[in-house]
């Protein structure tokens, strides 16, 4: 009998397959799912792990048993289900484990107008009902129809971002194996740009490396595909393709905070004085370099659905999270990697300058990357590292979302980890030395409790 409760985490369904996940899990899902919206129409996408159609299908299955019609859009990425549930009004799923290993997948909900589900707004809920069992519907069963969503979804991210007009672009893009191998080339064409491909094959084993840009083993290839070629840029992919990470012209990462600044700084260009989003992980240049162009900045705690409520409430026009996820007001306050990649695009088109000179204005400071420590007690070894920094003068603490100590040039953050018996230290300065003195002071407290 499957174990819900530990395939269904706080933002998506993921498991094993089909130890964990299986079809009749994903029937079962399909089926609380329709009811507990009670939507007439629902859509669905897959990526391309050989279990996804499968698995796909079955939803569907679920869905339409309870007289729910589904769109079948077949392959495509996570912000095409976003389009697909925004532009016709639907919930849909996203049959995805985006990064994961091959062994693994899973379900990605949302409401209709890509709204989000996770364990606060319907996650646990949909649980308890796939985990009871939700009988067939007394009526007709609904229908499963196919459309063609990728050229709609290519059209709607071009008309938000205004190409016309830019130089010619050689762009390296590592598709991971995964869904921007299909997405890529038709949101590309017609654009003057050469593509140099990576990895555009879909095969769900992924053959070359891991579908996860944010580990700086899964860049390497990009970052010689890019001096190698003389790309202008360098783009990856995650393998459900919502999340983009850029590689600059030198071959050098660009950290997701300084495209938040740049994406940032546009679209207060198109509506002086909007909101602009950002989790508390992300750099401090973020908020001063919004606040320089007259936009309001708010920080929230980390994740899509803490990004995305806020958003909503707040009107924003732009969110940005140091995971590589961005959000657009006017994709209905979703993620979408595809459509950042086209603001750095068009930014990088548009003037005449390597990419490495364009964004040095909105780099300020230096970062550690997310270290992460094992411990026996994340409350306790938090509470001794707030106690060391309690008597410091010029220091600030807030408990957002983990702990947050900030001093007059630096910054650090000690999150505890969701799943897993670990912390996640974050640190940012003004200079190395700082950086290095803060990042040694913390982790000698953390590990001297995980030792």
């Amino acid at each position: 009998m499957a174990d819900y409760a530990k395939i269904f985490k706080a933002y998506d369904i993921r498991g094993l397959v089909p130890a964990e996940l299986d079809e009749g899990v994903a029937e079962a899902v399909g089926a609380a799912f329709a009811r507990m919206t009670g939507a007439r129409s629902l859509v669905t996408v897959h990526d391309m792990r050989t279990s996804s159609a499968p698995l796909a299908a079955a939803f569907a299955r679920g869905a339409t048993s309870q007289g729910a019609d589904v769109v079948d859009g077949g392959l495509g990425s996570t912000d095409m289900l976003y389009y697909a549930s925004g532009s016709l009004g639907v919930p849909g799923a996203m049959i995805t484990a985006s990064h994961n290993p091959a062994t693994y997948n899973g379900i990605k909900l949302c409401r209709a107008g890509a709204r989000p589900v996770g364990a606060d707004t319907g996650l646990t809920e949909l649980r308890e009902m796939a985990a009871r069992g939700v009988p067939a519907g007394a009526g007709r069963p609904g229908t499963v129809t196919t459309q063609d969503l990728l050229s709609g979804y290519a059209e709607y991210l071009k008309n938000l971002v205004d190409l016309s007009g830019i130089r010619a672009l050689k762009v390296a893009v590592d598709a991971g194996n995964g869904m921007a191998g299909h997405t890529v080339p038709r949101v590309f064409a017609g654009l003057p740009i050469e593509t140099v491909p990576l990895y555009f094959e879909l095969d769900g084993s992924f053959p070359n490396h891991e579908a996860n840009p944010i580990n700086p083993a899964n860049l390497v290839d990009l970052q010689s595909a890019v001096t190698g070629s003389a790309a202008d840029i360098g783009l990856a992919f995650d393998g459900d393709a919502d999340r983009c990470f850029v590689v600059d012209e030198r071959g050098q990462v660009v950290p997701p905070s300084v495209l938040t600044a740049l994406i940032a700084v546009r679209e207060l260009a198109r509506e002086p004085g909007a909101t602009i989003i950002h989790n508390l992980i992300t750099s401090r240049a973020v908020p001063e370099i919004v606040a320089a162009h007259g936009g309001t900045a708010v920080r929230t705690r980390v994740g899509h659905s803490f990004i995305k409520a806020v958003m909503a409430e707040r009107g924003a026009i732009f969110g940005g999270e140091h995971s590589g996820h961005f959000y657009f007001r006017d994709f209905w306050f979703a993620d979408s990697g595809m459509l950042a990649a086209l603001h750095v695009l068009a930014a990088l088109g548009q003037q005449d300058r390597p990419l490495s000179a364009l964004l040095a204005e909105y780099s300020r400071y230096v970062a550690s990357g997310e270290i992460n420590t094992e411990v026996t007690d994340q409350a306790a070894t938090t509470a001794r590292v707030r106690q060391a920094f309690a008597a410091v003068d010029g220091v600030t603490a807030d408990e957002l979302d983990g702990l947050t100590v900030t001093g007059p040039d630096w910054w650090f953050n000690l999150r505890p980890s969701n799943t897993e018996p670990m912390l996640r230290l974050n640190v940012e300065a003004s200079d190395d030395a700082t950086l290095a003195k803060v990042t040694d002071e913390v982790l000698h407290i953390v590990r001297d409790d995980a030792s």
